[in-house]
């Protein structure tokens, strides 16, 4: 019996590990990055992004299509980007 708990110790790893793997693919499919004046976010599907000052003031918000995405913003300086669960800062 401590052989099979042992075994089942090692499926649930490994079921953990396969998730996690999962989770860091579905987070690649959104690339965000700076260029100019402009917050660049690629997409593979239909997102929803809030850009926010480093002081917390919301500057832009938008629903984005699948794609390469161009969001203007009206100064330099480092945003943060939220797109979902995932959070990023940009520096313009």
């Amino acid at each position: 019996m401590g052989s099979a708990s042992a075994a089942g110790y090692a499926t649930a790893q490994q079921m953990q590990w396969q998730e996690a793997k999962h989770a860091a693919v579905v987070e690649s499919e959104v690339e965000i990055s700076g260029k100019d004046s402009e917050i660049v976010i690629k997409t593979n599907r239909r997102i929803q992004v809030r850009v926010f000052t480093i002081l917390g003031q919301l500057v832009n918000q938008a629903t984005l299509n699948p794609g390469e995405n161009h969001l203007r913003v009206n100064s330099r300086g480092i945003y943060i980007v939220k797109v979902e669960n995932r959070t990023q800062k940009v520096a313009l």
